[in-house]
């Protein structure tokens, strides 16, 4: 694990998730922002992932979680990853794709045991960031690719979640931040500093749940789980209700961040599949 931590990849890897976390500061889901060509293709590919779902209904199986249709879903990606990403990368850096698209293949769950978790979510966040440093998504591209971007894969992976009825990987029950997603929370947090009303109280409040969630990644994840979960708050999502006494968002933001490194990012369940390459090296940080 040290070695992970003193990779290029880990400092790449950071670097991007708060660079996008700076990026989208104070500012709305809902607000006007510059959408590239590339953005616009990589919503098409999610889109092309979410039609795959409706094509694949789930099967009728005893157990009720992990629902077989799952297998051939992914089947299906698996056999598609590098044309999808040929999709977004153009065809001077078509060596760049094969690498690429492992990344796209890990962030979708695992076929074998029919789960996902904070790591594949990871693996979604080093697509993009490869992304990145190929020059396919640029600086301006920031919000977007929060915004656009990874807000359509939430979507595309709540339905999964829900479609298949997928559990969730290595999750740790109530003292977990959410049984699937973290980068949400970071970034929605972010979003929410400085926000003249809604203070991290709020966000157990059912009202402004419903009246701000579009605006608001945070709170679009709380809206997913009460959804998905029966029973007081408090109990199902004790790390969640926690945070709401924190007295704000710069200080949910940065407990957030320590949180990520220390629950995910340096737990060797979630980190064990993490794939290495000439993108996100191994290799020790070259102080240049």
């Amino acid at each position: 694990m040290g070695k992970w931590k003193r990779s290029q990849a880990y400092a790449d890897y950071i670097g991007f998730i708060l660079t996008l976390n700076e990026g989208v500061k104070g500012k709305k889901l809902t607000l006007e922002y510059k959408v590239s060509e590339a953005i616009e293709k990589l919503v098409v590919l999610l889109d092309t992932l979410d039609r795959w779902i409706d094509e694949t209904p789930p099967v009728d199986q005893p157990s009720r979680f992990g629902n077989k249709a799952y297998r051939t879903w992914y089947a299906k990606l698996d056999e598609e990853a590098e044309n999808l990403v040929a999709t977004v990368v153009p065809t001077h850096l078509a060596a760049a794709v094969p690498e690429v698209a492992v990344y796209l293949k890990e962030s979708v769950g695992n076929s074998t045991r029919i789960d996902y978790g904070t790591g594949h979510e990871a693996a979604f966040a080093a697509f993009l960031c490869c992304l990145c440093k190929i020059g396919v998504l640029r600086v301006d591209d920031q919000i977007a690719i929060v915004f656009k971007v990874f807000n359509r894969y939430l979507e595309v992976m709540r339905k999964l979640q829900k479609t298949y009825r997928m559990e969730p990987a290595g999750s740790q029950g109530v003292w977990g931040l959410d049984d699937f997603q973290f980068l949400p929370f970071i970034w929605g947090s972010s979003q929410l500093i400085d926000h003249p009303s809604l203070e991290p109280r709020h966000f157990v409040d059912e009202k402004a749940v419903n009246e701000n969630h579009k605006d608001y990644m945070f709170l679009e994840c709380i809206l997913f789980i009460t959804e998905m979960k029966t029973g007081p708050f408090a109990e199902h999502s004790n790390q969640l209700w926690n945070i709401s006494a924190v007295p704000s968002w710069s200080k949910v933001n940065q407990g957030l961040i320590r949180m990520y490194k220390a629950e995910c990012l340096e737990k060797f369940p979630v980190i064990q599949h993490f794939k290495f390459g000439s993108l996100l090296p191994i290799q020790p940080v070259t102080s240049s």
